[in-house]
């Protein structure tokens, strides 16, 4: 081979870097991964799988690279289009054992298989079935890739691959909410590169989606794509744009995410709905139950704690934390987080108002009830107090209503 052969243009490194970037992360996680954290585990294994698809699409199109693929390797040439059914569903995974701490794959879930299983067969069917140099014909006058069969199944999965991603980004949504029926401060958590990935992802599925589909409107218009216009193939742009945009997306992952890892709070997965014990029933049918638990929350201030968690309390009381959670949204009609900050502002109106606090700012008194959020703190107090903190602490003591 000369030296002066050009292999590679610059839109082709772009794809191999990105595969590049994929698979030195996914051994990166690998090698420095919690033990029994599930979570990394999946994200590696999206990060190899999605190291494919820029590959695939070199030897697909790669300017130079193709025709030495076609030449040399033709047996590899759709190898990576599988990548495409299992990017989204380990994303997917990844999201949902990062939120759940005791999510574990169940039978149910290998059902996300089976648009891998349903191409195998097509590809089995419409491809591999057939003698060697008709697959490397159609290999070279890329006739397989722009037929019917193929644009079709690859219209499939990429608006699978976004619904994948909705699903995921649904689940991020819901995340915080779930987590205010277990945690009492929830603002140090920061899910922001999370967002990022799965929308960024997102992003790029979409556009690879609407590529997908304007190659299906091109076959129904009866589109030439073996010969393009040079000054105005739209599809090839767009195509390039998705390149460019996960290759950034990866860029972005790799180097800003890898520090949040570790901090991300998860929360137990939902359970089955079970009937209720009788001793749980009794509980949620007693007022003096919720009195006690009113009373220890007084006497013990245990919400002064910023840390403090449904599992925490729980052991305070001495109940399981799951019939605490439904006592607390039965008989106070309030979710673990709501409940809690109740009490921090109960406690903030009396130090506000206190002369022994007059030196102390309300960002010390806020500190002090619990709160880490003086935003928090402030819609907290508006919404309960009815009134600005600074309002409240401005009023006579006597005008004041009593806590």
């Amino acid at each position: 081979m000369q030296l002066n052969q050009v292999v590679f243009n610059f839109h082709d490194v772009i794809l191999l870097m990105t595969a590049m970037l994929c698979c030195f992360f996914a051994l990166l996680l690998i090698a420095t991964n919690p033990p029994k954290n599930i979570s990394n585990y999946f994200l590696a294994a999206f990060l190899v799988a999605h190291a494919f698809i820029p590959l695939h699409e070199l030897i697909l199109w790669g300017a130079e690279f193709k025709l030495h693929v076609r030449n040399h390797l033709p047996q590899v040439y759709f190898i990576g289009s599988f990548a495409y059914y299992l990017d989204a569903v380990l994303l997917y995974f990844y999201v949902k054992s990062l939120v759940f701490r005791d999510f574990h794959l169940r039978r149910k879930d290998y059902l996300h298989l089976i648009p891998f299983a349903l191409f195998a067969v097509f590809m089995v069917v419409a491809f591999y079935r057939f003698p060697s140099d008709v697959r490397q014909e159609w290999i070279n006058t890329e006739a397989f890739v722009y037929s019917p069969g193929y644009i079709g199944m690859d219209l499939m999965v990429k608006v699978m691959r976004v619904a994948y991603c909705i699903a995921a980004f649904l689940l991020i949504f819901k995340y915080k909410d779930i987590l205010k029926n277990t945690h009492s401060n929830i603002e140090k958590v920061d899910i922001l590169w999370l967002k990022i990935l799965v929308v960024g992802f997102t992003l790029v599925t979409c556009m690879e989606a609407f590529l997908a589909l304007s190659k299906l409107v091109g076959l129904l218009a009866h589109y030439d794509f073996q010969h393009p216009d040079p000054d105005g193939n739209v599809i090839e742009y767009i195509g390039l744009s998705g390149y460019y945009a996960l290759f950034f997306l990866v860029c972005t992952l790799v180097f800003t995410s890898m520090r949040y890892f570790s901090n991300f709070e998860a929360v137990k997965q939902k359970e089955n709905k079970e009937p209720a014990k009788k001793t749980t029933q009794e509980k949620l049918l007693n007022p003096e139950y919720a009195a006690k638990i009113d009373s220890v929350m007084r006497s013990q201030k245990t919400y002064l704690n910023p840390e403090l968690t449904l599992d925490m309390l729980a052991d305070t009381l001495g109940i399981p934390a799951k019939d605490l959670s439904m006592i607390i949204n039965r008989h106070f009609n309030l979710n673990f987080y709501e409940f809690v900050n109740g009490y921090r502002i109960e406690e903030a109106q009396k130090r506000l108002l206190d002369p022994a606090n007059k030196e102390k700012t309300i960002t010390d008194i806020y500190l002090e009830v619990g709160f880490n959020s003086k935003s928090v703190f402030n819609t907290f107090f508006k919404k309960l107090v009815g009134k600005t903190p600074s309002e409240y602490r401005q009023q006579p003591v006597d005008a004041a209503v009593a806590p």
